[in-house]
């Protein structure tokens, strides 16, 4: 953002919406509104995106073929079922920089990471670790660890974490390398959430790649705070793998179904270890029901079960809009409307907030993160009786997230304004 024409007022935010060539995008979606009738001011697409107002219609559209056809829906229906996933496949991989034969949308996060567990985690007797964050997401720390145990090995030994330098919040990307180069050939996997949930730092999946790849190691990414805000270009990293979720910046609703990359390299290596359930058939024998298991060719071989088609809806109809957007105008809204915010917060002094996601735009998404000094909640809690919804993470953090989609520069005004008036 240009900090020549930064001002504090809300003028200027208002001249940056007019400006703005995705400002129309806003109004296909629903903003949650106040007991008074006032729009909140929501910033936490990095936990739940917001209802793009096609959901209920495209739902009704499915529900009208159960009701009208059953059965017969699978194949006859407006939008047939069995293909169902397909339809969402073009446009996926196209937001995450995927061939389309290397994305499959299926199951949910934490599910997809453990069948790319299976298939990626093959420890021996020389190498059986795993090397994640120190702060990474609960689930992936929970899956790992059990995944470790279930193979016979010990978390406390097999399970390396990589943390902040003594005084600091953000992991350094020297350091990271200095334990793969040291450990690297004890390594089977190496594991991130490429954009850390609590702190925002954004890691460079393309040099830690080609870091594990030097030693030998599998290496794959948890990619649910980044999908959907940053340009991700997953194919041309040259990670194994990556997983992420829908209902975060791709508004597909909550607990809505994730999706899987696997790296082309692989999808086609009938050898690979994985659970198989019927779905990953063979398609033109599938209903023969009596075959030995014919993977499809591609990632969608890694299928269990039929598509939850009613959990498909919105995120279908949700990522069109993407397609329409185009994922790197939105990363360059989401680097000017996140950078908007950074100087707003800057002007408040560090005495009670601080800024902990870095602040160079390669090593962030949308999210901030503000750490209130003394962990003081209180903070959180005022703003949010004054209409704000972001949220807290423990300990002590205020994540914000305007999501380029459908948040707008006043909206960052906005919260910054409520903000400033509650320190």
């Amino acid at each position: 953002m240009d900090s020549q024409l930064f001002s504090i007022n809300r003028e200027y935010a208002i001249k940056k919406d007019e400006a703005d060539p995705l400002r129309s995008f806003r109004d296909l979606f629903h903003i949650p509104t106040q007991a008074n009738g006032d729009e909140h001011i929501y910033l936490c697409g990095n936990s739940l995106g917001l209802q793009p107002k096609s959901t209920k219609e495209a739902l009704l559209q499915e529900l009208q073929s159960w009701q009208n056809l059953g059965v017969e829906g699978h194949f006859h229906g407006k939008n047939p079922w069995v293909p169902y996933h397909e339809y969402l496949t073009e446009v996926m991989a196209d937001i995450v920089g995927a061939k389309h034969h290397e994305v499959v949308t299926m199951n949910t996060l934490t599910v997809n990471l453990h069948l790319m567990l299976v298939s990626f985690y093959r420890p021996t007797s020389k190498r059986y670790k795993i090397l994640i964050e120190a702060q990474a997401f609960p689930s992936d720390r929970f899956a790992v660890d059990s995944q470790i145990r279930f193979h016979g090995y010990d978390p406390s030994v097999a399970l390396i974490e990589v943390k902040p330098r003594n005084g600091e919040t953000l992991l350094r990307h020297e350091d990271i390398k200095d334990i793969i180069d040291r450990e690297g050939d004890q390594i089977a996997l190496i594991l991130f959430g490429n954009t850390n949930y609590y702190t925002g730092q954004f890691l460079p999946i393309r040099q830690i790649t080609e870091w594990g790849h030097a030693k030998g190691c599998m290496v794959g990414f948890d990619c649910a705070h980044a999908a959907g805000n940053m340009d991700l270009q997953l194919h041309d990293s040259g990670c194994d793998f990556a997983v992420w979720c829908t209902y975060k910046y791709l508004n597909g609703g909550p607990g809505s179904i994730a999706s899987v990359f696997i790296h082309e390299r692989h999808v086609n290596n009938k050898d690979i270890p994985r659970f198989e359930g019927w779905w990953g058939h063979n398609k033109d024998t599938r209903f023969l029901m009596r075959d030995e298991f014919d993977p499809i060719p591609g990632v969608e071989a890694w299928q269990l079960s039929c598509p939850p088609v009613l959990s498909m809806v919105p995120v279908w109809h949700s990522i069109k809009l993407f397609k329409q957007a185009g994922i790197k105008n939105l990363r360059e809204k989401s680097i000017s409307l996140t950078g908007y915010l950074e100087q707003l917060i800057l002007t408040l002094g560090e005495d009670k907030i601080t800024i902990i996601t870095p602040s160079e735009k390669e090593q962030r998404g949308a999210q901030l993160s503000l750490f209130v000094k003394n962990a003081n909640k209180h903070i959180f809690e005022n703003i949010t009786k004054d209409g704000v919804i972001v949220d807290w993470r423990e300990p002590g953090v205020i994540r914000v997230a305007p999501a380029p989609m459908y948040n707008s520069y006043e909206d960052v005004w906005n919260y910054f304004d409520v903000l400033k008036n509650n320190l």
